[in-house]
């Protein structure tokens, strides 16, 4: 990875106080040189202070904190908006439950280096994993995926991972300040907006793993909203080629 390339890794928090020091701790050591944005959700345990207290310490980490707890999707959009404005280059999102390795950041950015549009690091191609999950969580899980890709087209094994690297270029040929699902939804959305802009996807194997510290964000209104958003979203692209037979196009 080239040192020229600006980068911000993207980190919505919301009562992570007991993984946010190790997590960008790791994000430093992989990255040297990439800003670190955690964003947080006015979380009641202070993570948003034990974040400034590492700023001090590490540098090129800034805390951008919101009133309240907005959701997942609405952060990351506020995050790359500001990465975006403050001049990054690449934008990655990552999760603050230390279920994504730091140490596969440098791969992510040299594949955005090197011509893609979306970097995503995958669970479910080949040499991909996941440990310490429930077999309903798993099972769950590689039903999504495949069903979102059936449905949708999208030729992507993992639509749902959360941990990704974007083009900033790509980020706003896509237009992803419009999206406006959250959770599992979002994942999708972004990776549907990038697959029809015409944006080039490229996943390798990584290692997610259970977070151990703090509760898990998962519900099943979150899931609802994903299989409810796959719906929407193919109906969409029905009523687009409609219309673009209409017009002869």
């Amino acid at each position: 990875m080239s040192g020229g390339v600006r980068v911000t890794v993207v980190v919505p928090t919301y009562e992570e106080v007991d993984n946010v020091e190790p997590l960008c701790r790791g994000i430093r050591s992989a990255l040297p040189d990439a800003h670190i944005l955690i964003v947080d959700d006015a979380s009641p345990d202070g993570t948003a202070g034990v974040a400034r207290d590492l700023a001090a310490e590490l540098g090129g980490l800034e805390v951008l904190e919101r009133r309240g707890k907005s959701g997942l999707g609405s952060a990351y959009r506020d995050g790359f908006r500001h990465a975006i404005d403050a001049g990054a280059e690449v934008c990655v999102q990552m999760d603050a439950d230390l279920s994504h390795d730091p140490e596969v950041l440098p791969a992510l950015v040299t594949n955005v280096e090197l011509g893609a549009d979306l970097a995503i690091g995958s669970r479910y191609v080949p040499g991909g994993r996941t440990v310490d999950w429930p077999w309903v969580r798993r099972s769950l899980s590689r039903w999504g995926n495949r069903y979102a890709a059936g449905m949708l087209g999208l030729a992507v094994n993992d639509a749902t991972a959360g941990y990704r690297a974007y083009s900033s270029v790509a980020l706003e040929r896509m237009g992803f300040d419009a999206v406006r699902a959250e959770g599992y939804g979002f994942q999708i959305e972004m990776t549907h907006r990038l697959v029809r802009a015409e944006g080039k996807v490229v996943e390798f194997p990584i290692t997610f793993r259970e977070r151990t510290a703090g509760e898990s964000k998962l519900s099943g209104g979150i899931v609802r909203e994903a299989a409810g958003l796959v719906v929407r979203l193919w109906i969409a692209d029905r009523r687009g080629r409609r219309e673009r037979r209409r017009r002869g196009m």
